[in-house]
């Protein structure tokens, strides 16, 4: 008897997976065939596309909204592609692209073309995502270079700081010791001791 069953993957800091679910259902894709991974999708070591992976029979038909909620990376892709169709023998419907549909066209020139548009589709996939970081990286080198600062801002610097740092210095008293004075964790007093030194070699 074939089956239906739907692949829904979301990352964690996505939280959009109705827009896919509902998709699957207006096809009648029953809820308890529905796997669904909030996992990044670099890799396919996720828990619920591996289940669903053990439960797909030949024959079966595997229902996804696009093509980059199956993964992001073009070879993995193309991999898993492989494993489905030719070694599991399911098909596959990519809802926003009719073209990926293995369901149609069973012929040899059906299945070329198919594989043609998954290779095209996930190569551009993966260029806008490397195009992506590209331009992430160079608005934050940008940012950088107008002077804003990225992460947690510092603590002020204790009134007590040079007093301690003096302290320290002539080993007085231990790092740990500066560190607890000041009320700082120890990595934060030797971050900020050491650029005292620099600031002090440059004076």
């Amino acid at each position: 008897m074939k089956n239906q069953y739907g692949y829904v993957r979301v990352s964690t800091r996505e939280q959009n997976e109705d827009r896919q679910i509902i998709a699957l259902k207006e096809i009648d894709i029953s809820e308890e065939n529905i796997y669904l991974d909030k996992q990044s999708g670099k890799d396919f070591n996720r828990p619920m596309y591996q289940r669903l992976l053990n439960k797909l029979k030949q024959d079966d038909t595997l229902f996804i909204k696009s093509i980059d909620r199956l993964g992001r990376d073009y070879e993995e892709i193309l991999e898993q592609w492989r494993i489905l169709t030719k070694e599991k023998k399911v098909d596959i419907v990519v809802l926003d692209m009719p073209l990926l549909d293995t369901r149609r066209g069973k012929d040899l020139m059906g299945t070329f073309l198919s594989d043609i548009v998954l290779q095209v589709l996930s190569f551009v996939a993966e260029n806008e995502r490397k195009n992506i970081r590209m331009r992430q990286r160079e608005g934050i080198e940008a940012a950088k270079l107008r002077g804003v600062k990225f992460g947690r801002p510092e603590k002020p610097v204790p009134d007590n700081f040079s007093q301690v740092y003096n302290q320290w210095l002539i080993k007085e008293i231990s790092g740990e010791e500066a560190a607890k004075l000041c009320n700082l964790t120890c990595a934060t007093f030797y971050r900020r001791a050491n650029r005292q030194k620099k600031i002090a070699s440059i004076i």
